[in-house]
């Protein structure tokens, strides 16, 4: 999944920093202020990197900023993965993947947001190369979405009349949209049952 490449340490003189620390720290610095707001000096603190080092290993802020995406998605589709793991059964995963979302949707961490949603927001009309890796993030999640609603049907647990692939789209729709609500607060007991009940249209 993930498009660009933490750099590698070339020969000769040891780096005295790791590439793979620096993209975290900066990936929670974007999370919080967005691309915009996040300016070279939060960067630099977040980093801890010297102006010369940050340049050296990912080019501009542009650069940092789309390594700190890519490991974002990555290690959001690695959560999907785990919590629809077939060994679950398909229902009990689709079960687990929105729990998940309203958790992550509820309290502090849902006034956070979801940094794909808000680069989408922010960037996706500005930034051909961003708007790439959100559109390729929502679809391999809805793909994703869709394999379990299929497997759900091998199991014989998807409703009559249901298509995978627009059940998936729903869902997909569903938590993204809770994603931005969440921002101004929800309540996770409401929004648990509203996923509960969407899910209970299409499985049985």
């Amino acid at each position: 999944m993930t498009a660009t490449a933490v750099p590698r340490q070339p020969r000769g003189r040891p780096r005295e920093f790791d590439p793979d620390l620096a993209v975290r720290r900066a990936m929670h610095a974007f999370w919080s202020g967005g691309y915009h707001g996040t300016s070279l000096p939060d960067l630099l603190r977040a980093t801890r990197l010297s102006r010369g080092s940050l340049y050296t290993a990912f080019g501009d802020k542009r650069g940092l900023f789309l390594h700190a995406l890519d490991r974002y998605i990555d290690e959001s589709l690695a959560r999907v993965d785990t919590e629809l793991d077939p060994a679950r059964g398909a229902v009990a995963g689709l079960k687990v993947f929105l729990a998940g979302y309203v958790d992550r949707a509820s309290g502090t961490r849902g006034k956070r947001g979801c940094l794909v949603v808000a680069t989408a927001m922010e960037l996706a009309g500005q930034d051909t190369e961003v708007e790439r890796r959100i559109r390729r993030f929502f679809r391999a999640l809805e793909n994703r979405l869709a394999d379990a609603f299929a497997r759900a049907r091998a199991e014989g647990h998807l409703a009559d009349g249901v298509d995978p692939a627009d059940a998936a789209r729903a869902l997909l729709g569903l938590v993204e949209g809770l994603r931005v609500i969440a921002k101004t607060g929800v309540d996770r007991a409401v929004w648990q049952a509203t996923a509960d009940a969407l899910l209970g249209r299409f499985t049985t």
